[in-house]
C-alpha cells in the first residue's frame, strides 16, 4: 500500500508565533491518511514544536547563519532531494529563496504563502523584494496570500497572475478560544489585582513592527488625561524581544508599573486573554493577524491599527475600532472610549465572538488548503 503524499513546509524558525501557529493547526487537522508532512526551519525550533499531535512529523533544523548563508541551500536542496516530496510549502519572504531548491529537487507542485510582512519592509514598497517574488513566481505554482492587502499587493505590485493567487484566511480554533464563564481567570504569577478592573492587553513578539511601545504610550496619556481611566484600567503585555525591557522602563518612569504586567513570552495564551476585556493591537504592519482572530474567538472588543489585514477584522463600531498606526493619542481615546463604556465595551465583545463563530472557522481554513494541495 503507498504512503500519503508528502507536504514539506519550510519557514525561517519554528517558535512561538501566529504563522507557526497557524502551521501547527494545519498538521493537527489535516486527515493524516491523506497527508504526511515534515517541517524544514531554516534556523532552528523550540519547545512549540510539541503542540503537533502527530508523531510521524518531523522537524529538521538547518541552522542557517544570519545573512545570505549559500551552504543552507545545498543542504535544503539535499535534503529534499532526500525526502522527495509531492509538495513543497515555503512561507514567508525568509523562506521564498528556497523555492529555487525545491524546483531544482524536482518538487512537482510548489506553494508560497504570504502571512505578513517582512521587518525590513513592513509596508511592501522594497523594490527588490517585489522583483525577487516576482523572479521566484516563475518557479511557484500557488501563492497563498493571507489577506486581501497581500492579495493585491502580489497581483498589483509584483504581479503575480491572478490565475496562481489564491486566499485563504486564517482559522481560528474555537475549541481552545472562547469566552471566560463569569469568574475572570489571574494568569499564573500575575502580580496585579483584576478583580474589578478592566484589563487591557495585547500577544505578540515584542520587536520594531508589533510597537508595543506605541501601546505604552498610549496607555500612559490615557491614564493622565482621565482619573477614572487610571483607576480602572490594568494593562498586560504578552511576548518577549527588544522592546520590552524599553517598555518596562517607561512605565516605571511615569510610576505605572504596578498597573501593568509584563512576564515576557508565555504558553497559556487562550487562559490569558480570557482574563481580559479588550484586546489592543499596535502594530505597524500585519498580515491576518491570528491573535485577532483569537481574541475575537474569545469575545473581545478590538483596538487595532488601521494597517494590512486588519480591517477586514475589525469592522468599525462593530466589534471594534481601528487607529492610525504609531499614533499613541488616538489610540489613548480608543482605549478610553471602550473601557469606560461599559455597554459599548459588551455589544462590541458579543459582535466579535459572533463573527469569529460565523466566518473564520478553522475547518473551512482547512479544506481550502486541502484543494490547494490536491491541485484542484
Amino acid at each position: 500500500m503507498s504512503q500519503p503524499p508528502l507536504i514539506v513546509h519550510i519557514i525561517y524558525r519554528l517558535g512561538i508565533g501566529g504563522l507557526e501557529n497557524g502551521l501547527v493547526n494545519l498538521i493537527n487537522r489535516l486527515p493524516a491518511d491523506k497527508y504526511r508532512h515534515a517541517i524544514i526551519c531554516l534556523t532552528d525550533s523550540t519547545d512549540f514544536k510539541n503542540r503537533i499531535q502527530r508523531p510521524d512529523v518531523d522537524v529538521y533544523e538547518m541552522h542557517k547563519r544570519p545573512g545570505q548563508d549559500w551552504a543552507s541551500f545545498l543542504n535544503v536542496y539535499q535534503l529534499i532531494k532526500r525526502l522527495r516530496p509531492a509538495v513543497v510549502h515555503t512561507r514567508n519572504l525568509a523562506a521564498i529563496e528556497y523555492q529555487v531548491c525545491a524546483f531544482l529537487a524536482g518538487v512537482p507542485y510548489r506553494v508560497h504563502g504570504e502571512h505578513g510582512w517582512d521587518v525590513f519592509d513592513p509596508d511592501g514598497s522594497n523594490v527588490k523584494y517585489q522583483w525577487l517574488r516576482r523572479l521566484l513566481g516563475l518557479l511557484i505554482h500557488r501563492f497563498i496570500p493571507l489577506s486581501r492587502h497581500l492579495e493585491e499587493y502580489l497581483l498589483n505590485k509584483v504581479g503575480i497572475p491572478a490565475a496562481k493567487a489564491t486566499r485563504i484566511c486564517n482559522g481560528v480554533d474555537t475549541q481552545v478560544f472562547y469566552p471566560r464563564a463569569a469568574t475572570r481567570p489571574i494568569p499564573l504569577g500575575c502580580p496585579l489585582a483584576l478583580d474589578d478592573k478592566v484589563v487591557i492587553g495585547t500577544v505578540g513578539r515584542m520587536h520594531g513592527v508589533k510597537d508595543q511601545l506605541t501601546l505604552v504610550r498610549a496607555f500612559i496619556q490615557a491614564c493622565n488625561q482621565s482619573q477614572s481611566f487610571a483607576g480602572r484600567a490594568r494593562l498586560l503585555i504578552i511576548g518577549d524581544g527588544p522592546l520590552r525591557e524599553e517598555a518596562l522602563v517607561l512605565l516605571a518612569n511615569c510610576g505605572l508599573s504596578a498597573q501593568a504586567w509584563l512576564p515576557g513570552e508565555r504558553s497559556d495564551i487562550a487562559d490569558i486573554l480570557r482574563s481580559l476585556d479588550v484586546f489592543v493591537l499596535p502594530s505597524k504592519a500585519e498580515g491576518i493577524s491570528n491573535t485577532i482572530l483569537e481574541a475575537m474567538a474569545t469575545g473581545l472588543p478590538i483596538i487595532a491599527t488601521r494597517v494590512g489585514g486588519n480591517p477586514e477584522l475589525v469592522e468599525e463600531g462593530v466589534n471594534g475600532c481601528l487607529v492610525d498606526k504609531e499614533n499613541p493619542q488616538q489610540l489613548a481615546e480608543a482605549m478610553l472610549d471602550v473601557l469606560l463604556d461599559d455597554d459599548k465595551r459588551a455589544r462590541l465583545a458579543e459582535a466579535s465572538l459572533r463573527r469569529a463563530r460565523e466566518e473564520f472557522s478553522i475547518d473551512s481554513m482547512v479544506e481550502r488548503y486541502r484543494h490547494i494541495y490536491d491541485r484542484q
